[in-house]
């Protein structure tokens, strides 16, 4: 007999050869109904799988991530014969779960496209409903290589060839079809359900390079409920509409092109929005004790390779040659270099420790044409950029300053529900393993004593230290990685960074590199996108707009807004010949004016404003004295407020 282990503490004894579903079914015929797959000792294998020692078992159904991720491995199973039997001469490559879904990779010599989609999905839920079993069986490589040549399948046979002489592989049949693959698989096609769905068709290249052949990658999702998947379209077509590209044309903030590729051009009213965060960013580290400094876009190479970057960063670096002068240049992707020469000038005792710095530093990093997106993926970007040259005992202090500086800036902006991953040495790396282990056991006991519930993120690291990377969740539930605090013990070293101790000895500090946003264009891309577009009136480029019923009322109009204008507010006059609720309309729907004041006649007589704000119907009549002091305490940063 051998004895199984479950998840409760609970122990049971069975015939060796057992399986996960005869365990589930010796349970109840419901639990059987539902289990997907098992873990064995924590491996994550097929249901059918015999089991013939003492393990840990865990059964596994849609409830588990273990069993949402299989059913969309199956999906893409699915697809790949539906495409097949649908599309004869397809040749099938790889299929693998990513977030949210899967894709599977064809070769094809005609286009797919979405209108295709229809009949794909058919044979599918055709397929799922035949609920064939998963068959996993055990081949040779020499054998896979003859069976997939056999069927013109050149892709899998190439992947089979690059694997080891002795390597044993795993093929899986469902009915008559079969694909090579690790699995596990669900029980049967059945078990995938119906609430999939087919999304895009794009181009990629065989194994990423561009000089394979080309391929067409078609996406699909797939839940454990039809609930779920509701909930899924549902949040991507509210994505869509809140989607910062579409946004930034529709309220004239900025737009790119190909001859600055990964460059925003920005807009007046784009600008008014960057620069209105930028001046509130500032103020909020001036308060927490950083001093605001600038230094040069290009460096002279020599410190990028002291630095570390030159061989780990290399690839990401613009590089500019003064061949007049054999020199090699870098424009910056990073800060960091840069304010250890801002620190080496003049000597630094302990007693100056810590030493903050901050800069909205301008940077670029070479991004792939094909990655770049938007303001969420660019080649030129500001950073909010801040280093931190203190002792190790500080570390804490200054985590704890840094948190509480993130969490009201995040608050601000309207972000309260915050993770923290703590991200460990990764492969590649400079230092010793002694300077990594104080490094991290340093930010590990900083983040508890910030209160920080930290996510551990192992080998995920910078190359020269450990970090905090601070991920928040935006309106619509979706996860962006932001602000980010690095414990760096090697780049001050290596820069000849020092500071006089109270031993009279040189010492190199430590470095904690730091930024509450990252980088402004990424950060405003998540905030337009957060808000879809309809600002607080603090940030809003154009905060009020003063429309008008009757030329009459023009004159009127302009001396309200002159008066706005003085005391700071952003002010605009719609006095178009246009009807006043086509104006309401453009004027909301379109650019998403916080405050339209109406004014016509009985307003000029009256010396008020009908007052209309985004997104109510309801208007309120008010003195002009008396709605200027309301926007404009209104209109004021939060930080201002307090």
């Amino acid at each position: 007999m051998i004895t199984l282990k479950f998840p409760d503490g609970a122990e049971r004894d069975y015939a060796p050869g057992t399986t996960a579903m005869e365990v589930a079914k010796s349970i109840s015929k419901g639990l059987a109904k539902q289990v997907l797959a098992a873990k064995l000792d924590g491996k994550l294998v097929d249901a059918s799988l015999p089991i013939n020692d003492n393990a840990k078992l865990e059964l596994v159904t849609a409830k588990d991530p273990e069993g949402l991720e299989l059913i969309r491995h199956d999906a893409a199973h699915v697809l790949a014969e539906a495409v097949q039997e649908l599309f004869p001469g397809t040749q099938v490559t790889i299929g693998p779960v990513i977030e949210n879904g899967f894709y599977y990779d064809f070769h094809r010599d005609e286009p797919f496209s979405e209108d295709d989609f229809a009949a794909i999905e058919k044979k599918m839920a055709f397929i799922i409903n035949r609920n064939d079993k998963f068959e996993r069986q055990v081949m040779a490589r020499d054998e896979a290589i003859a069976l997939f040549k056999g069927l013109g399948e050149h892709f899998k046979v190439e992947l089979i060839e690059d694997l080891p002489e002795d390597e044993v592989l795993t093929v899986y049949k469902q009915g008559k079809w079969f694909d090579l693959c690790l699995g596990p698989h669900l029980p049967s096609t059945g078990k995938i359900g119906k609430a999939f769905k087919l999304m895009k068709v794009a181009g990629a290249y065989w194994r990423g390079d561009s000089n394979n052949p080309q391929l067409q990658r078609i996406y699909g999702t797939a839940w454990a409920t039809q609930e779920d998947l509701d909930a899924h379209l549902k949040q991507i077509e509210e994505a869509e509409a809140r989607d910062h590209r579409r946004l930034g044309r529709q309220l004239e903030l900025f737009h790119f092109q190909e001859e600055a590729q990964g460059q925003a051009f920005w807009h007046p009213n784009g600008w008014t929005l960057y620069t209105t965060l930028m001046a509130y960013m500032a103020r909020r580290q001036r308060e927490y004790g950083y001093r605001e400094i600038k230094t040069p876009q290009l460096m002279d190479r020599k410190f990028w390779e002291a630095s570390g970057h030159w061989e780990k960063y290399r690839e990401n670096m613009f590089v500019a040659e003064i061949a007049e002068e054999d020199k090699v240049l870098s424009l910056k992707p990073m800060n960091c270099p840069c304010h250890i020469q801002v620190f080496n000038q003049g000597q630094k005792s302990y007693r100056d420790l810590p030493v903050r710095y901050a800069e909205f530093g301008s940077c670029h990093r070479y991004e792939p044409s094909g990655a770049l997106h938007g303001l969420m993926r660019v080649r030129g970007f500001v950073q909010d950029d801040g280093h931190i040259f203190c002792t190790l005992d500080q570390v804490t202090d200054e985590v704890k300053g840094f948190t509480n500086l993130l969490k009201s800036v995040y608050a601000d902006l309207g972000f309260d529900d915050v993770k923290v991953n703590f991200s460990t040495r990764p492969d590649t790396r400079v230092g010793s393993d002694e300077y990594w282990d104080k490094a991290e056991d340093a930010l590990e006991a900083a983040a508890k004593a910030s209160g920080l519930e930290v996510v551990l993120n192992e080998g995920d690291g910078a190359f020269y230290g450990p970090k905090l990377d601070f991920v928040l969740r935006d309106a619509i539930g979706r996860e962006w990685q932001a602000g980010t605090i690095q414990l760096d013990p090697n780049m001050p070293e290596r820069l000849d960074a020092s500071y006089i101790g109270d031993d009279d000895k040189k010492h190199a500090p430590v470095m904690l590199h730091r930024a509450v946003l990252g980088s402004f264009e990424r950060f405003l891309g998540i905030l337009i996108e957060n808000y879809a577009g309809k600002f607080p009136l603090w940030l809003s480029p154009v905060q009020v707009v003063i429309a008008t019923i009757t030329s009459d009322a023009d004159d009127y109009a302009e001396e309200v807004a002159a008066k706005m204008r003085a005391t700071g507010l952003r002010v605009e006059t719609d006095i178009r010949n246009e009807k006043i609720n086509y104006k309401i309309r453009e004027l909301s729907a379109d650019r998403k004016i916080p405050v339209i004041a109406v004014v016509g006649r009985k307003e000029m007589e009256e010396g008020k404003l009908a007052i209309r704000r985004l997104g109510s119907r309801d208007q309120t009549i008010l003195p002009v004295d008396e709605a200027i002091a309301a926007f404009t305490d209104e209109a004021l940063a939060p930080d201002l407020k307090r």
